[in-house]
């Protein structure tokens, strides 16, 4: 890792990725968006959650965000993507304030393709970290 602030998010992450009900794998997504770009960060979130459902063999138009706000469970910055149909889950993320900018920590089942959604996240512009929940 980087830094130790990136190790720590990372090994916060992994833990995120510990066995249960689901094999999951993540992927740390850095932005450089502050605390005043709010709806640039959620357009981000979103921008990912699409890539994950796409990898994941969902159709995006057929999934929609669940958020934090919804939902005295959640934080308000918590969102997840779930199926339309079943509610089934397809993803799952915390958008986090470090150091003046924003880190999406998003997770997802590990039968996704994870490689293609680090590149496909790297083609959006941002930074990101993999985090394989078998590892």
């Amino acid at each position: 890792m980087a830094d130790a602030i990136d190790d720590d998010l990372y090994q916060r992450t992994k833990a995120l990725l510990e066995p249960g009900e689901i094999d999951l794998n993540g992927a740390i997504v850095h932005t450089d968006y502050d605390g005043q770009a709010d709806v640039q960060m959620m357009q981000a979130t979103l921008d990912v959650g699409d890539i994950i459902a796409e990898r994941s063999e969902y159709d995006p138009e057929d999934c929609y965000v669940y958020s934090g706000n919804d939902d005295p469970d959640f934080s308000s910055n918590q969102h997840q993507g779930l199926t339309l149909d079943d509610e089934e889950f397809v993803w799952e993320c915390q958008q986090l304030l470090r150091d003046g900018s924003f880190d999406i920590v998003i997770y997802y089942r590990a039968t996704a393709d994870h490689e293609a959604i680090l590149e496909d996240i790297r083609e959006l512009g941002h930074e990101v970290t993999g985090v394989r929940g078998d590892e």
